[in-house]
């Protein structure tokens, strides 16, 4: 209602008939100018009182959701909760398991298939409806994000296709120094063997041929361990999300590397939130991480040294950081240690970053580094905050 109609409606009681009739008419040409533009709207909408029964809908929704509205006076007369009218068990579900929590936020997507077998899939997002800042009902947004998802896992490939490139060019210099080996010794065992029939037959002493002949199986070696790596670094990594709390497990892993840092003279500190949200994370691949960070800092350190683990909520995201006062890094190495075979350690295989890179990558998180020479190494994991967890973070 506009202003003016508002103060109008307050004075009715005063008003001619005319002026009355000139109310009416103004309200409804105001509510049927809302109207088409819910109808025009490409998100659903399906607007419920605060006992959540559906008491408006537009053609969005329709489209999107399967409804089972058939006569629009029926379901006004007779209300129902909204998950009584939507003819997708999961969908249905989600709502109705919120409302049993008594929330009034929430958000989820789901696949849905049409008659003619498409696929399409929606975000459904449920927030409060609020009225001079009252709770009045319930707001049921109904996104189509399966063009969105698409272009996600297009460029998902893409990006994989792009550091399957550069493995791949890093595979091929790393093949390439041991094959250009095998050739030189196999060339000289060659050029002995053909002198000796010139000769005679007189073959050249034992430990002239078996010398080379070892060096060329210790680069038949390099090559096969260049290989499992390779397949090693290529490997998807095969994550099982569960909730989980990270200062619980963070703890437990701290504890589990203590006794190596204390051989060492080294120190380990934690520094946790006093509230973290859960996270989805796979418990085993998170372990896999801080290990694998650890030994990095540990192989930085000297004694004295301290590596600290810490937790931080900041928006939606939780921030883990594991922070070494090791040597550091000067910053052209720190831009390259997620690099496959990038490593600065003389017996390194420069892939265990790339995995802890492509772990992170599964929780949909990120990582970043910063080092300073002579100050330490910092590695700052950001982990997506579930919805729900984030209203309840922001509860307390």
């Amino acid at each position: 209602m506009t202003e003016y109609a508002r103060r109008i409606s307050k004075k009715i009681s005063r008003l001619s008939q005319d002026q009355v009739e000139r109310l009416i008419e103004s309200i409804t040409e105001e509510n049927d100018t809302l109207c088409s533009i819910i109808e025009s709207l490409n998100t659903g909408l399906l607007i419920c009182d605060a006992e959540w029964n559906l008491i408006q809908t537009n053609k969005a929704a329709s489209k999107l959701l399967p409804l089972n509205i058939r006569d629009s006076e029926s379901w006004l007369e007779n209300p129902e909760p909204v998950w009584n009218l939507i003819n997708d068990e999961d969908v249905g579900a989600f709502i109705q398991k919120t409302s049993s929590r008594q929330e009034v936020y929430g958000e989820a997507e789901f696949t849905l298939e049409s008659s003619g077998g498409t696929q399409k899939i929606i975000q459904v997002n449920i927030q409060p409806l609020m009225q001079e800042k009252k709770f009045a009902g319930i707001i049921i947004k109904v996104y189509d994000v399966t063009e969105k998802r698409n272009q996600e896992v297009l460029f998902h490939r893409m990006e994989n296709l792009a550091r399957l490139t550069n493995l791949a060019a890093s595979v091929a210099h790393e093949i390439k120094n041991p094959l250009g080996s095998i050739s030189i010794h196999i060339q000289l065992v060659q050029k002995a063997v053909a002198a000796a029939r010139k000769k005679d037959n007189v073959m050249p002493d034992e430990k002239f041929i078996e010398k080379h002949l070892d060096v060329v199986n210790e680069e038949i070696e390099r090559l096969n361990k260049t290989i499992v790596d390779f397949l090693f670094a290529v490997r998807p990594v095969s994550a099982t999300l569960e909730s989980a709390n990270v200062n619980q497990l963070l703890a437990d892993y701290a504890e589990f590397i203590t006794p190596e840092l204390e051989k060492e003279g080294m120190v380990m500190k934690t520094a946790f939130a006093e509230v973290v949200p859960n996270v989805m994370i796979d418990p085993k691949l998170f372990k896999q991480v801080f290990i694998n960070l650890a030994q990095n800092a540990i192989a930085a350190m000297k004694k004295g040294d301290s590596l600290t683990a810490e937790t931080e909520v900041k928006g939606d995201m939780l921030l883990v950081k594991i922070r070494d006062t090791g040597k550091g890094m000067d910053a052209e190495t720190a831009a390259r240690v997620f690099e496959p075979y990038f490593t600065t350690k003389m017996t390194g295989t420069g892939l265990g970053l790339t995995m802890v890179y492509k772990i992170i990558q599964e929780f949909n998180g990120s990582i970043e580094v910063k080092s300073y020479i002579g100050e330490g190494t910092e590695f700052t994991i950001s982990l997506p905050i579930p919805q729900k967890e984030r209203h309840l973070i922001s509860a307390k």
